[in-house]
């Protein structure tokens, strides 16, 4: 064990009450050496040697005097590295109180020493007193930074936070403060608490020649976006980053800097939410026994939530994530308060068909509300065999089964991606829109059924998992990029209320085979979207326009399969239903040998995970199709 290490242990295993004492000694030992100094101050050396004698007969007494106002003052319960102005202020005092006792103790002893004598012993002892503690501090640190491994810190700002936080990081033994970075080209060369300050050029050079491990970034009132891209720079470069809150914020005067303010969806509508003028066919589910594939989605839950308030007997909730299941399961027992609604959690994928018949005829289902799907774009393109099996195969397995249960309504919740669809996701969900076209023409027929089918089609729902706002608020939180895929990409937006209500409704006015859309006015130009939502969050937009702007809108490109504009229509109009705000299509669909052929190879395809084969079964069967033949040797993922 070296001498530095043998210091740090003895010194770290003293007691508080071992170091009182060492400073009371210090204050103590401090009064003979002051007023031997005081002394040759006013003589211009030593004084002789029978005065020496004699003014120091009194010392012993002096001495205890001086102890007895360290203990009433307190000075030694001040710990080093708190010791600042308050108790230098002490320390002062202390030392003229001493003075004064010694000047008392010299007039009653009748030696007539000058008064100068006794202010230069003030001067000296409290001087000697403070440098004393300074010295000690040091001496302290180096010897803890030496027993244990440091942190060396950069710090971004060398304003007035900047400042004192180096003031109050060198009283910390595990943090050494290396040097400051700062913008403000005024200030850079010089020094400042004893650190040079840097431009922010140097940074990669300081980091590699000074070993520095963590950055402080000391600018509180800096926009949160700018921040967090700072922290993105220096969390690349492998360093721990902390940003310090200004005073006001840390008093709640201010928000603290990483509050985002929230944004609520409907904002950015471009038109007043219908949520509240569609009819929630309460007489339709009331009383009934309801089952709702993908309970645990954004859609699904918001389903949940609103037929629970239609008060039906009983609620079947079908999802394969436990986690999503087991959520949304607690929060409805959670709303039920004194009703008698029977919840029944199943966990189980709709491609199931044995799951899903024992659970369609146990629970004696009356109404399926089938919001189950993968419905991320980039995440089907990527996974076809599996998109298309859930989407179309599922569909199939949970309406035949309905048919066979005998239960009375089927909704499908459908997207405007499946008209004429330009990706898998889109392709998948039409064809399933076309599996329940084919069950609604046969109702009633051999081999058909009574239940009655029906269709819903959504533009995109604002607030559900995987959608743009969601997306934009996150890149804003981080400062951004906010990134768009084309400056000219506009979609149709509902909220997920909205989307709720209008399955509800579809359930109502539903007569077999119906596809209904919601008037959601015009289309939302996505990169209107970005700018308005970077402005709602108190942000700047940064373009050509405004370069000192907060967060930046990048175009990237077009995913595989996406479309610029989105369309609700597959046929070529419209007709009413009993709310002017829901509209009803009536398009032709496949016959039921074609149904059947098409199923068929996408079984076979989806069975040999032949994604060429799946997409030919697309462009042969669905409008618009023929985008998906594969080229001859561009086989696999897109």
């Amino acid at each position: 064990m070296n001498l530095g290490d043998r210091m740090y242990q003895i010194v770290s295993s003293l007691s508080r009450e071992a170091k009182r004492l060492i400073l009371l000694s210090l204050d103590v030992a401090l009064v003979p050496i002051a007023l031997l100094a005081a002394f040759i101050l006013q003589n211009n050396g030593l004084p002789e040697g029978v005065s020496l004698l004699n003014h120091w007969a009194g010392l012993p007494l002096l001495m205890m005097i001086a102890a007895l106002l360290v203990l009433v003052t307190g000075i030694h319960r001040v710990q080093l590295k708190a010791y600042e102005s308050r108790a230098i202020m002490m320390t002062g005092l202390h030392a003229l109180l001493l003075g004064l006792s010694t000047a008392i103790l010299d007039d009653m002893a009748g030696y007539g020493t000058p008064l100068a004598t006794f202010i230069n012993f003030v001067l000296v002892y409290f001087l000697m007193s403070v440098a004393g503690r300074v010295l000690m501090l040091q001496l302290l640190l180096s010897i803890y930074r030496r027993g244990q491994k440091q942190s060396r810190v950069l710090i971004y700002g060398a304003g007035a936070t900047g400042r004192q936080l180096v003031a109050a990081l060198r009283t910390d033994d595990g943090i050494q403060p290396v040097a400051f970075v700062d913008d403000n080209p005024a200030i850079q060369s010089t020094m400042v608490r004893g650190l040079n300050v840097y431009s922010p050029v140097a940074i990669d050079a300081l980091i590699k020649s000074r070993e520095i491990d963590r950055v402080l970034l000391a600018m509180p009132g800096l926009s949160r976006p700018k921040l967090a891209q700072l922290s993105r720079r220096f969390e690349d470069m492998g360093l721990d980053v902390q940003a310090l809150p200004s005073f006001a914020q840390l008093t709640g005067q201010e928000q603290l800097v990483d509050q985002l303010a929230p944004v609520a969806p409907g904002k950015f509508l471009g038109r007043a939410p219908l949520d509240a003028e569609l009819p929630g066919g309460s007489d339709t589910y009331a009383g009934r026994h309801i089952l709702i594939s993908g309970a645990g989605g954004s859609i699904g839950s918001e389903l949940c939530r609103q037929v629970l308030a239609c008060n039906p007997a009983r609620i079947v909730l079908l999802d394969v994530s436990e986690l999503a299941l087991y959520t949304i399961d607690m929060e409805l027992r959670g709303l039920l308060k004194k009703r008698k609604i029977e919840i029944v959690p199943v966990l189980g994928s709709v491609t199931d068909a044995g799951l899903v018949a024992r659970t369609l005829a146990a629970q004696k289902v009356e109404i399926v509300l089938h919001a189950a799907a993968y419905k991320h774009v980039p995440m089907v393109e990527r996974n076809a065999v599996v998109g298309m099996s859930n989407n179309v195969l599922g569909t199939q397995v949970l309406a035949q089964a309905a048919v066979e249960a005998g239960v009375a309504r089927f909704t499908l919740i459908s997207t405007d991606k499946a008209v004429r669809p330009k990706n898998m996701m889109g392709a998948s969900k039409r064809m399933a829109e076309m599996v329940i076209q084919d069950l609604a023409s046969r109702r009633g027929q051999k081999g058909g059924g009574e239940t009655l089918f029906s269709m819903v089609r959504f533009g995109n729902v604002m607030g559900s998992s995987g959608s743009v706002i969601p997306l934009f608020n996150a890149q804003i939180e981080k400062g951004g990029p906010v990134t768009v895929t084309h400056r000219d990409v506009t979609r149709y937006f509902m909220t997920i209320p909205e989307a709720a209500r209008l399955v509800l409704a579809a359930g109502s006015f539903a007569t077999g085979g119906d596809v209904f859309v919601l008037d959601m006015g015009e289309p939302v130009a996505i990169y209107d979207l970005a700018r308005q939502m970077i402005t709602a969050a108190g942000y700047a937009v940064r373009d050509e326009a405004n370069p000192q702007g907060d967060i930046e809108i990048k175009i990237t490109k077009l995913r595989p399969g996406e479309k610029v504009h989105e369309e609700l229509l597959i046929g070529e109009g419209l007709t009413t239903t009993p709310h002017p705000k829901v509209m009803l299509e009536r398009a032709d669909h496949l016959s039921e040998i074609e149904i059947a052929a098409a199923l068929k190879a996408l079984r076979t395809a989806i069975a040999a995970a032949d994604e060429t084969a799946l997409r030919a079964v697309v462009a042969r069967w669905v409008e618009g199709g023929e985008t998906f033949v594969v080229p001859s040797g561009d086989v696999g993922q897109p």
